[in-house]
Formats: C-alpha cells, sequence, structure tokens
C-alpha cells in the first residue's frame, strides 16, 4: 500500500517519534495515583512532576492546572462549573467557536435560562471588539466570555489580549478561551492575557489522543461537573490518565524545545503551499484570514474551489488526507463557514482544510496540488 500524505493535522498530530517507546513504558506503570501505597505516590509524585512543567511553560501555578481527557471535556468543565459555582447569567460567545462550546452554551441556556449572546464577526471571520464592547457594558450580570484563540477551520488568531483587558475592564465578567489549536504553536504567558479559564488537548502538539488540560485561575471557586472522587484539586473526578498526562507533558516540551526551527519551518511550508495552489489553481479563494501569515496560525490554510462533490473521497483515493471544513463534520457548510454568509467569494464553493505538521514535506505539498489540480481539471472536460 503507498504511503498517504496527511494534511488533516489541526484534526490529529502523529505522535512524536521521540514519544512512542515511552508512551508503552508509561502504560505498563501499574498502581493508582489515589492509591497510598509506594507504586500509587509515585504515579502521583510523577503527575504533580509534569503538573509544575507545563505551569512553567505557559507562566501559570501547577494548581491551575486540570488533567482532563480531552478539550472538549476540559470546555464541558469549564462551561458548565462556571454556572454552578460563579453565578453565571450570560454568555458571550461567537458562531465561530468549536462545537465543544455552542451545543454546551445551547444545553446550559436550556437548562439554566441563562442569557446568550452572539458577538458579531465580519465575513473573514474576524471577531468585531467594538461588539464586545458594547455587549461588555450592557448590564453587570456576572458574564462569562467564551472566544477560541485560533479558529481550528480557518485559522484565524483572535486578538486574545484586546479581549482580556476588555473583560478585566467590567465589573463581574470572566474570560474563557479554547486554546486548543493555539497551545504549543503558540508562546503562550495566560498571566497576561487576563485568562480565568483555558483549553488544551494533546494530540493538537503531536501528544497522545485522550488526554488534555483545563487552565482553572486558582482564585476561582470551582468545583467538578463529575461526581465521583476528589481528583484533580476536587475539580476533575475519575482516576489521572498517568501515561496520557507523561505524554502530553513530553509532546509539550519537545515542541518548545524546538520552537523556533517547527515554526520557522512551517511558516516556509504554508507559504510555499499558499504560493503554488495560487499559481496553479488562479480561481482558488482563501477563507477567513488563512493566506495572511500575521493574521492566521502558520498550521492552517482554508480555501474554496469550484463545487465539487465528494472531493475529500477523490483525494483520498488518490493518497491526499485532508478535511472539508472540519474533521468533526460531515456535511460540506460547517456554521462557521456559514457565519462567512456575507463572502460572495466563497458562497457555492467547496471549503477544503489543508492543515500542516512537522513531518510534512515540500515534495509532499507539491504532489498534493498537482493531484487537486487534475482532479478539477478531470471534471471541467
Amino acid at each position: 500500500m503507498k504511503k498517504k500524505i496527511y494534511l488533516d493535522n489541526a484534526s490529529n498530530t502523529p505522535l512524536f517519534k521521540e514519544l512512542s517507546e515511552n508512551q508503552i513504558k508509561y502504560l505498563n506503570k501499574i498502581g493508582n495515583p489515589s492509591s497510598n501505597h509506594s507504586f500509587g505516590l509515585i504515579k502521583k509524585f510523577q503527575i504533580e512532576k509534569a503538573r509544575t512543567k507545563i505551569a512553567r511553560i505557559l507562566k501559570i501555578k501547577k494548581d491551575e492546572i486540570i488533567f482532563t481527557s480531552s478539550g472538549t471535556e476540559a470546555n464541558n468543565l469549564i462551561l458548565r462549573s462556571s454556572i454552578k459555582y460563579l453565578n453565571i447569567k450570560c454568555i458571550i460567545t461567537s458562531f465561530l467557536e468549536h462545537k465543544s462550546v455552542l451545543e454546551t452554551v445551547y444545553d446550559l441556556y436550556k437548562s439554566y435560562n441563562i442569557v446568550v449572546k452572539f458577538v458579531k464577526n465580519n465575513d473573514k471571520g474576524e471577531i468585531n471588539l467594538s461588539d464586545l464592547k458594547k455587549k461588555l457594558k450592557e448590564d453587570e450580570m456576572p458574564t462569562l466570555v467564551s472566544l477560541m484563540y485560533v479558529n481550528n477551520e480557518i485559522g484565524n488568531i483572535l486578538n486574545i489580549k484586546k479581549v482580556g483587558k476588555l473583560c478585566k475592564k467590567y465589573k463581574n465578567k470572566y474570560f474563557h478561551s479554547d486554546t486548543i489549536q493555539a497551545i504549543g504553536f503558540l508562546k503562550i504567558n495566560i498571566q497576561k492575557l487576563n485568562l480565568h479559564f483555558a483549553s488544551c488537548s494533546a494530540h493538537k502538539f503531536y501528544g497522545p489522543v485522550g488526554i488534555g488540560f483545563a487552565f482553572v485561575n486558582k482564585n476561582l471557586n470551582i468545583k467538578s461537573f463529575l461526581t465521583g472522587g476528589r481528583q484533580e484539586k476536587n475539580i476533575r473526578a475519575g482516576t489521572e490518565n498517568f501515561s496520557g498526562i507523561m505524554g502530553l507533558t513530553k509532546a509539550l516540551e519537545l515542541f518548545q524545545q524546538d520552537f523556533r526551527k517547527h515554526k520557522t519551518y512551517l511558516k516556509k511550508l504554508k507559504k510555499y503551499c499558499i504560493k503554488e495552489l495560487k499559481r496553479n489553481i488562479p480561481d482558488i479563494k482563501y477563507v477567513g484570514m488563512s493566506e495572511s501569515l500575521k493574521s492566521s496560525i502558520y498550521t492552517i490554510i482554508s480555501i474554496a474551489i469550484p463545487k465539487k462533490e465528494f472531493i475529500t473521497f477523490k483525494l483520498d483515493m488518490k493518497g491526499i488526507l485532508l478535511s472539508q471544513s472540519s474533521a468533526c463534520l460531515s456535511t460540506e457548510y460547517s456554521h462557521v463557514i456559514k457565519s462567512l454568509r456575507k463572502n460572495n467569494l466563497i458562497r457555492k464553493k467547496t471549503i477544503l482544510r489543508i492543515s500542516l505538521g512537522i513531518y510534512n514535506k515540500k515534495k509532499e505539498i507539491i504532489k498534493f496540488i498537482n493531484i487537486l489540480k487534475n482532479i478539477m481539471e478531470d471534471e471541467t472536460r
């Protein structure tokens, strides 16, 4: 079987090559971290050591890291616990958020009758900060702002510093950011961003699947929305995923060690991909700000091409793996793309997300573009 070209790294990155053997070693270790015998205590000590390492990278306190099974669980923990323990009466979010935020917000709206406000965005997917300011000023009820740092579909980078400053300016306002596509790839100092909450998932930065964490500001009296044990500072019940925590920590460390090298390489690869797409497919359009190396993350390119049926299937048959809008969706137009509805350049087009990784090569980009070009030309003959 021919090796396939994987361009879906925003969905799930491969495991760091250096991690493979370590993961097997950690999986084979017995003992529950909550047990008071030596096996359990050793694991508990290693988990706390890992927590300290992550805290140093993100410039936070180690007790503010709550390990979860995924970014989705982290988002749920933050949103649901905020309603219960911070007495949140209003959530301000956007139509650009991940479904783990939007569907949770909708569920909370139905269950608790909270006020939900959607901040405006333009046809490039940029958040309207003036509209956010207006919504924050409207009343003094306890409000949670939930806006993602890096969009998983179009790659847009939020001006998170300005959002943090706005939330800090007004009374009873808390700020949560889904930082799942940002952690690892951007240098983040959570303290300087005025964040109360953030979420993370290891399989976005070459760590294992099934492990993530929530950042929860230590000054907030948040408790678990899961009932059971008192693990994770009594904020997340359930036996800790020891091998996952070890893998997450090591992956974050490995990426940070070569951060400049990885960033430079991926920026060059993205720039090259954009240039070659323009040269080979003249009628291509870029979705959101993904054409910009300043306003979007260096790993994601979202493109609009003339409407093609089963395009991802056809690409897959030719050995190219990527997503149509988002890996979480089977429909062509996601809620994110629909929120850009005023952009006539992408209407009635097929949207493809190319997400690059450190193991991708320039020759793979050339092959992908040639195959995409051939598929499009075959259908117009």
